[in-house]
């Protein structure tokens, strides 16, 4: 099954009642998840600009994307970001499709300088 990691923010109002009411996020995650057709490998919180990274498996993108829609609407976050997981294998693959694309990229008036 494809993965999929979350990124996410917490807003402060929610960071004050976990401080008040402290809970462990990572099991009702996994039971939503669950609940959905999906798993959770590891929820990890950090300090910087995202308070918490998620690894999640779903069985397509749209399942992914449901549940992202589910939780971003929850009102709970600041910010909230999905991202597809591509395997080494997988990017083999693509890098082998990108071998066989023949792009020609739009007219610049200045070369372009990679």
């Amino acid at each position: 099954m494809p993965l999929f990691m979350a990124e996410f923010g917490y807003r402060p109002e929610v960071w004050a009642g976990l401080v008040q009411n402290p809970e462990n996020r990572e099991e009702k995650v996994r039971g939503l998840l669950a609940e959905a057709g999906a798993k959770l490998h590891n929820l990890w919180y950090a300090f910087g600009e995202q308070d918490g990274f998620a690894l999640i498996e779903a069985p397509d993108n749209v399942t992914a994307a449901g549940i992202s829609i589910a939780i971003t609407s929850s009102g709970a976050f600041r910010s909230f970001k999905t991202t597809v997981l591509m395997t080494q294998d997988e990017t083999m693959k693509a890098l082998e499709k990108a071998a066989a694309v023949h792009y020609e990229a739009p007219p610049t008036r200045e070369p372009i300088h990679a």
